[in-house]
């Protein structure tokens, strides 16, 4: 949530909307499996994870004099988030890190990563750790 934080704030002082998505991935965590009611199921567990990551963003948010948007979308998370930040003409992404380092962000990759390279706008990244 540090960088739910960040963004509210940057928000409130500037009078910004912020737009607090939440993408199932349905690239990388569906790869294996090939039968239908499985990727449903997976597809259903996304969407309520979302659901609850979003409401606990929306309470988050409402101890901050901030305009908030949510929404839950599908596809490669990268994209997902490029795609509706050039859609919305968002002047800035605010995004969490992991902070994964050696085998693991090699096998998994780094969407923050994916993120700055292929946006046109600026991309704060904030590490999960880091406080307001």
């Amino acid at each position: 949530m540090a960088a739910a934080r960040q963004a509210l704030g940057l928000a409130e002082t500037y009078g910004a909307t912020v737009h607090a998505l939440y993408v199932v991935d349905t690239e990388t965590s569906w790869l294996a499996v090939s039968k239908r009611d499985v990727q449903n199921s997976l597809r259903d567990l996304g969407q309520s994870a979302g659901e609850e990551a979003l409401a606990s963003f929306e309470r988050l948010a409402s101890d901050y004099d901030a305009t908030i948007d949510t929404e839950i979308l599908e596809g490669s998370v990268d994209v997902a988030i490029l795609g509706h930040a050039r859609d919305h003409d968002v002047d800035l992404v605010v995004l969490g890190t992991h902070g994964r380092s050696g085998v693991a962000r090699r096998v998994v990759g780094s969407v923050a990563e994916r993120v700055v390279r292929g946006a046109t706008m600026p991309v704060m990244t904030v590490p999960a750790d880091s406080a307001r």
